[in-house]
């Protein structure tokens, strides 16, 4: 039987067939998120490993319903049998809750569980220190990078500006985690 992560990554794959640089932003955060959970031993490394390869899976047209990633991946997560701990990280990752408020749908996301803050924190970090094509970039360049690419008044340009300090305040934290992992 295959692992979480082995599986996640399997599904993934398979349905971003399509999308191949949705796929290759995917495997950097996966493998992002997969080498900070070992280096600060977290007792979830599999979970937000797992979640990682998932957190997209929504902008698959197969899985899309309403138009918010987060959600229509986290209910696809949810029906292939995955773990609620994945379900939660792939519905709340990178200010998730601004855009369903952005969206109307903070209902739809309120209905899967609250995800572990400090797994949230390292998808959402690995998510934002990699680029659409895979490749490695700082925090602040991938949240001009994600505005550049929506008009002012789109519901996800709103939502990142409105998420900025969190998710800035999220990168710090998992930063810290790191220099506090090194020195020891």
């Amino acid at each position: 039987m295959a692992s979480l992560i082995e599986h996640a990554q399997a599904v993934a794959l398979e349905t971003l067939s399509d999308l191949p640089s949705r796929r290759a932003h995917m495997a950097g955060v996966a493998a992002t998120a997969t080498s900070i959970a070992e280096q600060l031993s977290l007792s979830g490394r599999n979970t937000v490993a797992a979640a990682a390869w998932l957190h997209d899976v929504g902008y698959s047209e197969r899985v899309a319903a309403t138009g918010f990633h987060p959600v229509d991946g986290a209910t696809f997560v949810k029906d292939q049998g995955f773990p609620d701990a994945v379900v939660s990280l792939v519905a709340y990752h990178t200010g998730a809750e601004n855009e369903a408020a952005e969206r109307g749908l903070s209902d739809a996301l309120a209905a899967f569980e609250r995800p572990d803050p400090v797994l949230l924190d390292v998808l959402t970090f690995s998510d934002l220190t990699v680029g659409p094509e895979g490749e490695r970039v700082e925090v602040e360049a991938r949240i001009t990078e994600i505005l550049s690419r929506y008009p002012d008044r789109h519901p996800v340009n709103r939502a990142v500006m409105r998420s900025s300090p969190a998710l800035l305040a999220a990168a710090e934290r998992v930063k810290r985690l790191i220099a506090a992992a090194d020195a020891r």
